[in-house]
């Protein structure tokens, strides 16, 4: 019995696959799906609201940067509360959510792939969810350098998809007749009221950065790499959505653009007259890419709370040829595909996004108090206790206003 788990995880994510880990899960479960729920809500200010969302996430991405550099184990979050609050309950928590958020965020992606593969097949939602989670589920179990090149490879189709609609959107776009004050906000509280709700459902387009430190246990030289795999994930995805968001909404009126169900396919066909082929079978690649992430997020989370005796040892079980933990792989798929059937997807983003703002308010909180309890190491990033400190002010500003207005 003794023998059972001296299996380890393996450390073989380079900085680059862990770039590209990231990327993967924030632009398949943002921009492919969620671009014309967004510009229903914020109009023709649907940029602006990317623009605030990343503000939001910047502070505590820097947060994370060090939390992840200081502590590079599974567990992530659950691990930093049990540092900064010293509570096992308070881990078992957080944890909890965090898992829980991961896999409202894989639900949400599936139903993204359901738009986009309805170009294609007639499909019934049910079955198409069944398959894909099967398929992700096996990938997740052949072990996480497969999983992770593989995610890589969909990350390169998903970034090129994107760079297909800004390329035909600067070759079919009139810009000399694009009113540029039409895309800067007056001060207007009722403007900005709807932007802020538009960047919640935005925030949810950048939420992958924290599921990086879940497989931080599998990466080469954490301490260096997991901060600046954070910060350039961050930049290049910020980049691609407002360029994408922007000639989403010059390209279909935001009303129209709110009601589809492959957004950028739509984007596509209007601006080139033709059938979009190409971007379906992208936006198809870009949601299995997503969920994918998803799946090794919560699995690799699962285990390390197992790990720290939180939730049943059974979790911590890895097989020796694959050296993944296989039974939490496939719990996780099979609440993901419950989740899938049971909610629609608007529901689910909103869900998810609500439980990642009290996390990330918690996170900022957990750093500041790690960094008052002991000084940051030599070598590790040093984030100012200003950063974390906002970080807080603007997810609690968020998220009251996500309460209020279903209020």
């Amino acid at each position: 019995m003794e023998t059972e788990n001296k299996v380890t995880l393996k450390r073989d994510i380079s900085l680059y696959l862990l770039i590209f880990y990231g990327l993967g899960n924030i632009l398949g479960a943002g921009i492919y799906v969620l671009v014309g729920k967004i510009a229903g809500i914020s109009g023709i200010f649907a940029p602006i609201s990317f623009i605030v969302a990343c503000i939001v996430v910047l502070f505590t991405a820097l947060s994370y940067s060090e939390l992840s550099a200081r502590f590079p184990y599974s567990a992530g979050e659950a691990l930093y509360a049990k540092h900064a609050f010293n509570s096992k309950y308070i881990s078992i928590f957080i944890g909890i959510i965090i898992a829980l958020s991961g896999i409202l965020s894989s639900a949400t992606i599936i139903h993204g792939f359901n738009g986009y593969i309805s170009n294609f097949f007639d499909l019934p939602s049910t079955l198409t969810a069944i398959l894909l989670l099967s398929i992700l589920t096996i990938v997740a179990i052949l072990g996480i350098g497969k999983s992770v090149k593989f995610a890589t490879i969909l990350t390169l189709v998903e970034i090129f998809g994107l760079l297909i609609i800004v390329f035909v959107g600067v070759e079919n776009i009139e810009f000399k007749n694009v009113e540029i004050k039409a895309f800067i906000p007056s001060f207007e509280i009722s403007i900005w009221y709807t932007i802020s709700l538009g960047a919640f459902l935005a925030f949810y387009a950048f939420i992958g950065f924290e599921d990086m430190v879940n497989v931080a246990e599998e990466v080469k030289e954490p301490e260096k790499n997991m901060p600046k795999a954070i910060i350039i994930t961050l930049i290049v995805s910020t980049t691609l959505y407002i360029l994408v968001a922007t000639i989403s909404v010059l390209a279909i009126a935001p009303e129209i653009l709110s009601k589809s169900d492959a957004p950028l396919a739509d984007v596509y066909r209007t601006l080139t007259n033709k059938e979009p082929i190409i971007l379906s079978i992208i936006g198809m690649f870009a949601v299995i890419n997503g969920a994918l992430i998803q799946i090794i997020m919560v699995s690799r989370l699962l285990y390390g709370m197992g790990m720290n005796k939180w939730i049943p040892s059974i979790f911590t079980k890895i097989n020796e040829r694959t050296r993944t933990p296989i039974i939490a792989t496939v719990f996780a798929s099979v609440v993901i595909l419950i989740f899938t059937l049971w909610l629609p997807i608007v529901t689910l983003a909103s869900l998810t996004s609500f439980f990642i703002f009290i996390v990330f308010t918690l996170m900022n909180l957990a750093l500041i108090k790690i960094k008052l309890k002991s000084p940051t190491p030599e070598g590790i990033i040093n984030i100012p206790f200003w950063i974390p400190t906002l970080g807080i002010i603007v997810n609690l500003v968020l998220l009251c206003i996500q309460i209020f207005s279903v209020v």
